[in-house]
């Protein structure tokens, strides 16, 4: 299996694919750019735009000799097929056009999890008075509220930090207190199964907005799409949404508490996708921190377990050359 550089790195989701070179051992992810997917038929297509972009700037370039691309679907056999886009393709296939002596096809969590071992101060907001610091070396988790619902995890191994894909956003979510018991109760009138990926997403929050309006016995509430939620509930004006994101983050932080202890994540619980960003202060002064820890006898293990949102939105590149690192060892 070759070692030679250059890399080639992606990160593949429903809506775009970002690629990255890595042009050396030790160097960061560099030109990076931003393609949409509807625009190409697969990811052979996509890297070779990216690649001709690159040409204009480094005329003369090596071509790649590896590569790792996270994608946005479970990650299995050789057919790969994106859950949120029209790409079906043949990884085998794809690295015989693209002329790759070693191509990885990651799930894009099992990439964000790899990320986390070599995330700086400078990419990461920690929740303030939280854990200060994680314990070295130990597991670390990443939770994503995105427009699904991401966890992932990462634990050393002999020598080289280990992947733990899953699909814990669908989970079945529990409620801690009576207002969260009957939104849950609500919520199963209409799914049999409410799992945390069915409210704590970007395609779940109207259902929570929803089963907040008909608890609080607010009537005549408007339908709205999740940036609607956030943007009226940021505002201040409108009592459904507020209570909507406060409900969001406190049930976020009972989630990430639980996949803390399942996981053993010592070394911190980080959040991903695009969500929790855009609520801003809000969500540090929310409910989530504390919820994180009210877990009975277990408060203290968790009280030690530092939190923190992941602000560079292109870490999961990051995690896919670390893939590509450790599979040349």
């Amino acid at each position: 299996m070759s070692g030679a550089f250059p890399w080639l790195v992606a990160d593949i989701g429903g809506t775009n694919a970002r690629f990255g070179w890595i042009a050396g051992p030790g160097e960061a992810v560099a030109h990076v750019r931003v393609l949409p997917v509807a625009q190409h038929k697969d990811p052979a297509s996509a890297a070779r735009a990216y690649l001709a972009q690159l040409a204009e700037l480094q005329p003369g370039a090596p071509a790649p000799r590896s590569a790792a691309f996270a994608v946005a679907t479970a990650v299995g056999g050789d057919l790969i097929e994106l859950t949120n886009a029209h790409w079906s393709f043949s990884r085998a296939a794809t690295q015989a056009e693209l002329g790759l002596d070693l191509l990885l096809m990651l799930n894009d969590f099992e990439a964000q999890a790899l990320s986390l071992p070599r995330l700086s101060s400078d990419q990461l907001r920690l929740w303030p008075a939280a854990g200060a610091a994680a314990a070295a070396g130990q597991a670390m988790a990443v939770i994503g509220p995105g427009t699904g619902l991401g966890v992932g995890g990462v634990t050393p191994c002999n020598g080289i930090w280990l992947a733990l894909p899953g699909e814990g956003g669908h989970a079945t979510l529990a409620a801690a207190d009576d207002f969260e018991a009957a939104l849950l109760a609500h919520v199963r009138r209409s799914y049999e199964h409410v799992s945390a990926e069915r409210l704590l997403s970007g395609i779940g929050m109207p259902t929570l907005h929803g089963a907040v309006a008909a608890v609080l016995g607010s009537t005549g509430v408007a339908a709205l799409t999740t940036e609607q939620i956030v943007s009226h509930g940021l505002s201040g004006q409108d009592p459904v949404c507020e209570r909507t994101l406060d409900a969001f983050c406190a049930l976020l932080g009972s989630f990430a508490g639980n996949v803390a202890l399942t996981l053993g994540a010592r070394g911190g619980v980080f959040i991903g996708g695009g969500i929790v960003p855009r609520l801003g202060e809000r969500f540090f002064t929310s409910a989530f921190r504390d919820r994180f820890e009210s877990k009975g006898r277990f408060r203290g293990y968790l009280e030690a377990i530092p939190t923190a949102l992941i602000t560079d939105t292109l870490a999961a590149l990051s995690g896919a050359a670390l893939a590509i690192e450790q599979a040349q060892r």
